[in-house]
């Protein structure tokens, strides 16, 4: 499914991008390789730790197994894209992350604060069981998981589900 004559079009955190198509090319090797956003982190290959996270149309995805042709035509938000304006205020999320504490070796803060956005863009009151769904995939090694369910919480709390 890429964009005729070879190549992928698609948007960045807001930013018209076009990229060689590539069979079996993975949208996470061109957003650090090709596009210099190194947010997303290479973790397991596999699609099982989440520290690739991206949202692909505001859905949170593992951008390791997810392949860059099918991402032709539609809105990529990395953990770069998130801050917002001139200045680069930082999403609420992020803020509520930072003000919970909710990072430690920050290896998986970025997907998490992704997986966390896209969970409060579709339900903006969570409660804990659907913020514990919402994270289970993402693996954080340092153990800070009560302080990422924290900040979710925090955000919700503060109707800070602003869109990405």
């Amino acid at each position: 499914m890429n964009a005729g004559k070879g190549k992928v079009r698609f948007t960045v955190n807001g930013r018209a991008r076009v990229l060689p198509a590539e069979p079996e090319r993975a949208l996470l090797g061109a957003l650090r390789d090709e596009l210099g956003l190194t947010g997303a982190k290479y973790g397991c290959g596999e699609g099982q730790c989440g520290a690739c996270t991206v949202l692909v149309e505001g859905k949170a995805i593992r951008s390791c197994v997810t392949g860059l042709d099918t991402v032709t035509q539609k809105k990529v938000t990395t953990i770069e894209g998130l801050a917002q304006g001139k200045g680069k205020k930082l999403h609420p999320v992020q803020e509520a992350f930072m003000a919970a504490g909710a990072m430690q070796c920050g290896y998986c803060v970025p997907g998490m604060i992704l997986a966390a956005v896209a969970l409060l863009e579709r339900t903006p009151q969570p409660d804990e069981a659907d913020i514990r769904r919402a994270l289970q995939g993402n693996i954080c090694r340092c153990g800070v998981y009560p302080r990422f369910v924290a900040a979710v919480k925090r955000a919700a709390a503060a109707g800070k589900a602003a869109p990405a």
